[in-house]
């Protein structure tokens, strides 16, 4: 319920409890939010079974958490095993080699043989980490301003 409240943010509020009810009435408010928030539980749970005995023998493995989308989706997805394809299929993309092969062809260079990532992970040796611009000939002016865009 309080996953994403920090300890600063906890004692924060403690100060502030203190602060608004006093040390003499603070036992007894926690006391009565306590008993609400058992009242609640109890409510919530007493009206999911209502549900679950209304729908039927049919329904006795429903689960309320199904009704939300993200979860029923992994839920069928992973019965069929499709979800485990899934994640074979994204990871047998590799992004980063269509986005050189695109730049490849935007810049009418020839593509590369292997990513350098690749080619070290092969034992090659170290990429050349020095950047290397294409200076036109004295003649030829270049296509844009690189210091325009």
């Amino acid at each position: 319920m309080f996953n994403d409240i920090g300890i600063l943010e906890l004692a924060t509020l403690v100060v502030l409890a203190v602060l608004i009810f006093g040390p003499d009435k603070l036992p007894k408010v926690i006391q009565d939010v306590a008993g609400f928030i058992r009242k609640v539980r109890s409510f919530s749970e007493s009206a999911k079974q209502d549900i679950r005995n209304e729908l039927g023998p049919e329904f006795k493995d429903f689960e309320f958490e199904d009704l939300n989308p993200k979860t029923y989706l992994r839920k069928q997805l992973d019965k069929d095993g499709e979800l485990s394809e899934l994640k074979d299929l994204r990871d047998s993309f590799d992004l980063r080699k269509e986005m050189n092969e695109v730049a490849d062809a935007v810049n009418s260079r020839e593509p590369e043989s292997e990513p350098s990532s690749v080619a070290a992970a092969n034992g090659s040796p170290k990429p050349d980490l020095v950047k290397k611009t294409d200076t036109p000939d004295g003649g030829d002016r270049p296509l844009f301003d690189a210091d325009a865009t």
